[in-house]
Formats: structure tokens, sequence, C-alpha cells
């Protein structure tokens, strides 16, 4: 018989790798002492708004796509930002 060790089964990382994995948001219970979870209002963007991006920097909304995404020139490229936009924000 041959004996299989499971460390020689399992790609490295990977037990880390589920462990790390966010999960399913907390629920609130309504017999909690603590007031219930807010979720902050979504950002609207409208065409020529100024924006600032934690990747891209800085630069000017030139498209809206309902709630969807918003099409931003950077002066040297434009970008495709989804929603929620979490890395940019109106100046």
């Amino acid at each position: 018989m041959e004996s299989t060790d499971r460390s020689e089964q399992m790609p490295p990382g990977r037990i880390l790798e589920a462990m790390t994995k966010p999960s399913a948001p907390k629920r609130y219970l309504p017999t909690s002492p603590f007031k219930a979870p807010v979720a902050p209002p979504a950002k609207q963007f409208e065409v020529g708004d100024r924006v600032a991006h934690d990747l891209y920097g800085l630069g000017r909304v030139i498209g809206v796509e309902g709630g969807i995404a918003v099409l931003v020139d950077f002066g040297s490229t434009q970008e495709r930002i989804l929603s929620p936009y979490a890395k940019m924000s109106k100046l």
C-alpha cells in the first residue's frame, strides 16, 4: 500500500486562501441593542464632474451609464469605471 501525504495533494496556500475569503455579511437582529447598519448612499456622477481616482489620478467624467459605470477622461487615458466607484470620489 502506498501512503499519500495530504500536503502533497493540496497546492500550497490553498487552505489560507479559503480561510481569508469574506463570509456572508452579518445579518441584523431585530432584538439587538445596537442600531441597524446603514448603507452609504450610492455615488452619483454627472457629465462634466471633476473626479479623483486612487489609481488613475485626476479626471473629468465624459459619459454616464445609468448607475452601472462612468467613462472618465484622465488626460493620458480614458477609463470605464464600474459602480460602486470605491476608488473614485467627486471633487
